[in-house]
């Protein structure tokens, strides 16, 4: 799978209405048939970030994920609101599916 988690710093006005802002685009990924999750956090400790976690099945359906026009879209809506460049981390990792935490198993 291409494993994917992005840190977005939104300008303070706009950080209430960030899932708002990206509403359009992570619903529209959520329906790619090659998207495994796509998730949104805030930090506990800077609410101006935002951290995206993603997933795709393969190269391909990563190639058609940036290809589309909902990204097209998404980033032009994204972009007014951010306070610098996000920081990403893109690798790919066997499997489509989250492992389980063996030190802190509970059964």
């Amino acid at each position: 799978m291409i494993f994917i988690v992005v840190r977005f710093k939104v300008l303070s006005e706009h950080q209430d209405d960030w899932l708002a802002t990206t509403a359009d685009f992570t619903e529209s990924t959520r329906k790619e048939p090659g998207n495994l999750w796509f998730d949104w956090s805030r930090s506990v400790d800077d609410p101006s970030e935002f951290v995206l976690v993603e997933a795709f099945r393969d190269e391909d359906a990563g190639a058609a994920h940036v290809k589309s026009d909902h990204f097209r879209n998404g980033l032009d809506a994204m972009r007014p609101v951010l306070a610098e460049t996000p920081r990403i981390l893109n690798t790919e990792i066997p499997g489509t599916e989250w492992s389980r935490m063996g030190e802190l198993e509970i059964s």
